[in-house]
């Protein structure tokens, strides 16, 4: 379910070593409909992506920065989905600390996590095809002693959506996320049909309940 960042191959990246993390949602990412496979069922599902700035150490005390002096970063895709067992709903539920109530179930605004905080519990684990991955594993809230001592966040909070794309950013994309978008049928309807351009936010089934 979530976007992985790999090493080898020649690659310079460095991933994030597995622990507990203090990190601040500061992207959205509609990615349309994506075709999904589990267990040998495929599916066609409406995805998003959450990109979050990681602020910390690893095990030897040095900050969790990028060559430029930047936070590292990394994301998780889910399933646009607040259904029973969709992971969206877990980790926002162990996000916020609670469960949603029957009134909230009936959606939310997604663009109200942007510049929130959270306690990331970032794992390794093998790919199928061998190679190691790292992921959050959970997504948890940040302790109250913590809440008074959060430092300041780096990136520009911001979304992007499918029905009134922000070009700018959809260019700082890698490669694989822009041909994941757009591949998705929203993108190509949008191409091949001609439609008043939208001030939704792309996630209009949601109202804005949720209390970050």
């Amino acid at each position: 379910m979530s976007l992985v960042a790999k090493a080898g191959g020649g690659s310079t990246f460095t991933p994030i070593p597995p622990g507990m993390y203090l990190g601040r949602c500061y992207r959205i990412v509609d990615m349309g409909t994506q075709k999904s496979e589990y267990l040998g069922q495929v599916k066609h599902l409406p995805k998003v992506m959450l990109q979050f700035e990681v602020h910390g150490e690893d095990d030897t005390g040095k900050p969790l920065i990028t060559a430029k002096g930047e936070p590292m970063t990394i994301s998780k895709n889910f399933t646009l989905s607040l259904a029973e067992k969709a992971t969206l709903r877990k980790d926002l539920q162990t996000w916020r600390g609670k469960e949603f109530t029957a009134d909230e179930l009936r959606g939310f605004e997604l663009k109200n996590v942007l510049g929130a905080w959270a306690m990331l519990n970032i794992s390794k684990s093998a790919g199928n095809d061998g190679k190691d991955y790292t992921n959050i594993a959970t997504i948890n809230s940040v302790p109250k002693q913590m809440k008074t001592t959060l430092p300041n966040g780096h990136n520009q909070a911001g979304m992007f959506t499918i029905s009134d794309p922000d070009m700018a950013m959809f260019e700082t994309f890698g490669d694989n996320l822009k041909s994941k978008i757009t591949s998705s049928p929203e993108w190509q309807d949008r191409k091949t049909e001609s439609k008043p351009t939208s001030k939704g936010n792309g996630f209009e089934d949601m109202d804005s309940d949720i209390p970050f």
